[in-house]
């Protein structure tokens, strides 16, 4: 339930993950989904608490990229860095290392590192399958990097890259890319106040 109305109805999904934990406080499981929840809301330091306990619970890692965030948007930057780079991340699966590479170029981009945003991105764009599920993020970021940067070329390769590669629509990369080549989109609906002559005669 918490899945099916997080998109709809994040007040009943957060309902919903309350009574799960309460009712399974210490199944892994249910604490994640509250902690999604709360970060789905802004509430970060809820949702940092929760993936600290799934982590102590289940022992895995797999929210670090999360849990960064949450460090970053409530302004500890130093706290997010130095979690970014604990040990534990090298265990973590390619999709999850890629999320945490963007986030970490978030930071950077916070900081003013400009630069260091767009290489922290550099050797996982070249490297990462366009056929992953986060291919089309990591393309985006880069692009987004570089354009921060002043690299509007580079940027508009990578755009095209996520375009691309986001089958699902998770971006707007395509609109990006238009920005870059100075496309306007028309609208061709009829105006309201044109009338159809073949219409009116009818």
């Amino acid at each position: 339930m918490v899945a099916e109305l997080l998109d709809v109805d994040p007040e009943a999904a957060l309902a919903h993950a309350e009574t799960a934990v309460r009712r399974a406080g210490r199944v892994p499981a249910a604490r994640e989904a509250l902690g999604l929840v709360a970060y789905r809301m802004g509430d970060w330091a809820r949702a940092l608490s929760e993936f600290r306990t799934v982590r102590r619970l289940s022992g895995s890692h797999h929210l670090l990229p999360l849990m960064v965030d949450c460090e970053r948007a409530l302004g500890r930057h130093a706290k997010a860095l130095e979690l970014a780079q604990s040990e534990e991340v090298a265990n973590l699966a390619i999709d999850d290392r890629v999320e945490l590479a963007i986030v970490v170029s978030g930071i950077r981009r916070d900081l003013g590192q400009i630069e260091a945003a767009a290489a922290g991105l550099s050797d996982l764009v070249r490297r990462l399958s366009p056929n992953r599920p986060s291919a089309a993020r990591l393309y985006y970021a880069y692009a987004d990097a570089k354009l921060a940067a002043g690299e509007p070329s580079e940027a508009r390769e990578w755009f095209a890259r996520a375009a691309d590669a986001d089958h699902e629509l998770t971006t707007d990369a395509a609109e990006r890319l238009d920005e870059l080549d100075g496309a306007e989109v028309m609208d061709l609906s009829p105006d309201e106040d044109e009338i159809d002559p073949e219409s009116a005669e009818g």
